[in-house]
């Protein structure tokens, strides 16, 4: 049986600390929040969390476990996976050698789980999937106890998704030595009679090139009527773009304007001219396209930076998002405000203005930071999933 793993309970954390960094460590979250029917104990729950009032936490085989304010046992079950669902999940992760890699530089690769849905084994918890048990005299479904106890094993699952195979019933050791003890697929002698062939059916596809391979610069001969300089960034363009389908399978389709901005904000200077009315020196600090007004496009472009196409979105698109989404996202900002609580924002469609700041909402569910340039909202920094994490 594998043992136990002890973590040392967490001190007091720093205003504005934030939970779960890591898509894994989310995905946890929002598990046990979307079960829970009570915004005050998960606020509560959010409060215990930084304010360290948990002990050491243990996390074994189908639980994780911590003793509250010195008198409550808290307890998460976590279902575990069976050993046929276990060997369905050392199938996916043995087919790729970059998953075994992943996950021992501590990552989660979104495929690996992808491919693991397909082959019904969840790793992360759904809606109901995460029982709470505390002897507090709470009735919460979970209690501010325990839900502090899952916002605090976030920071556990971001250090370390093992954590969470641990949960699931195998720690790191187990299943090392379960991978190592896989062997290599054999391959097929030459020669193989054409009945035999064509009996076996269509092989799989070869697995896809490495995506993580350096670009090499076209050698370009200047010639009349071409311009190297812009036959050479679209190339990079190209080939950046061809690692990107590589690595997420899909890229989405971009208008003629996006595709503008993105080319902006991914190579910079290199689109600025070296004369006319808008020429800068190569050493010029002010080359930047966010930096040149004239341009027209600065917002657009730190807003790319950002968040990509979705950034782009927000900064050009009032939206209606749904209600719910917008009540979870107030006991969110309530949540996270220290002291008094926090100044009514002035709402507006998917925008909520506090000041001289202002927060936009995404479609794909992230809240954008704006600080006030004159009369126009700049984008202020990378997004957040909790908007309280943006007021600091």
């Amino acid at each position: 049986m594998t043992d136990a793993r002890g973590f040392a309970a967490f001190p007091p954390q720093r205003a504005g600390a934030r939970f779960a960094t890591s898509w894994w460590g989310r995905a946890w979250i929002q598990a046990m929040e979307d079960t829970s029917l009570d915004h005050t104990l998960l606020r509560n729950g959010r409060a215990y969390a930084k304010q360290g009032r948990l002990g050491p936490i243990t996390v074994s085989p189908g639980r994780i476990a911590a003793v509250a304010e010195s008198e409550y046992d808290v307890v998460v079950r976590v279902e575990q996976l069976t050993d046929a669902a276990w060997e369905r999940f050392l199938d996916q992760v043995a087919a790729k050698a970059g998953h075994i890699a992943a996950l021992l530089d501590r990552d989660m690769p979104h495929d690996l789980v992808e491919a693991a849905e397909d082959a019904a084994v969840p790793l992360l918890p759904a809606v109901g999937d995460l029982e709470p048990e505390c002897s507090c005299p709470d009735w919460g479904h979970p209690c501010k106890h325990a839900a502090a106890l899952c916002y605090q094993v976030s920071w556990l699952l971001d250090a370390d998704p093992f954590v969470l195979l641990l949960m699931r019933g195998r720690g790191e050791r187990d299943l090392i030595e379960a991978l190592q003890e896989r062997e290599a697929p054999v391959q097929e002698p030459s020669g193989v009679p054409a009945a035999l062939a064509y009996a076996a059916g269509v092989p799989p596809l070869p697995e896809p090139p490495p995506y993580d391979v350096a670009y090499t610069p076209p050698a370009l001969e200047p010639g009349p009527g071409v311009d190297v300089t812009a036959l050479a960034l679209l190339a990079a363009s190209a080939a950046g773009r061809a690692r990107d389908l590589l690595r997420h399978g899909r890229l989405p389709e971009l208008t003629e304007h996006q595709d503008h901005v993105r080319l902006l904000a991914e190579h910079g200077p290199a689109l600025i001219p070296a004369t006319g009315p808008n020429a800068v020196s190569d050493d010029d600090p002010d080359a930047r396209p966010e930096a040149r007004p004239e341009l027209g496009l600065g917002a657009a472009v730190q807003a790319w930076r950002y968040g990509g196409a979705d950034g782009l979105d927000v900064l050009e698109h009032a939206w209606t998002p749904p209600r719910h989404e917008l009540a979870r996202a107030q006991a969110l900002l309530e949540s996270g405000w220290e002291g008094e609580r926090p100044p009514r924002p002035e709402v507006w469609r998917n925008r909520w203005t506090l000041g001289p700041l202002q927060l936009r909402y995404s479609r794909d569910g992230r809240w954008y930071p704006f600080r006030q340039r004159g009369d126009e909202w700049w984008p202020a920094g990378p997004p957040e999933r909790d908007p309280s994490a943006l007021l600091g």
